[in-house]
This record gives structure tokens, sequence and C-alpha cells, in this order.
């Protein structure tokens, strides 16, 4: 199993926005046909503003999943889009230790 997240740390007073943009981004996934994953919100402590998780069942789906959102116009502009309302951006990576 792979877990992708994706931490978003928004711009002063951008945290909404981050949001609707993450919403939007999902929305794109969907209409490609790939998982949507799960959007969480923080509501206390230190950390993202926004944090986006999806989990695959191998490698190879991730890196297929990873190329069709490469592959997608609509997504880059999303992207691009996101990334004037943040002031940082992780992208994290995990396996599974089963």
């Amino acid at each position: 199993m792979i877990v992708e997240a994706t931490n978003y740390f928004a711009r002063e007073g951008q945290a909404a926005a981050v949001l609707e943009q993450r919403r939007k981004a999902t929305e794109i996934r969907t209409q490609m046909g790939l998982d949507p994953g799960r959007i969480l919100i923080r509501i206390e402590g230190d950390g993202p503003d926004v944090r986006w998780e999806c989990s695959f069942a191998s490698r190879e789906a991730y890196d297929a999943d990873m190329a069709a959102r490469g592959g997608s116009q609509a997504f880059a502009d999303a992207r691009k889009t996101m990334h004037t309302l943040l002031e940082r951006f992780e992208r994290h990576v995990y396996q599974g230790d089963d």
C-alpha cells in the first residue's frame, strides 16, 4: 500500500480559498475517474491548514495516478492556482509496513 499526503500551508487570510481550491482539484480527480482521496481541515494545533490524503494498492497504481494527473491540463491549472494561495506545500509518500 502507498499513501500520498499533501500539506497546504495557506498564505495569510487564504485558508478558505485553499480549501475551496483543494475541493476543485478533488472534483477534477473524480471527473478523471481517479480516487478522490480525503480532505482534512486543521481545527487546532500547528500544521497545515488543509491536508489531502489518498491510498493506492501498489506503487504501480500510484505511478498511474501521478501519470494521469501529469497528463491533465485541468489538474495542472488547478495546481498552478493553488500555489498562488500557499506559503508552503509539502508532498509525502509512504509505504505501508505490512
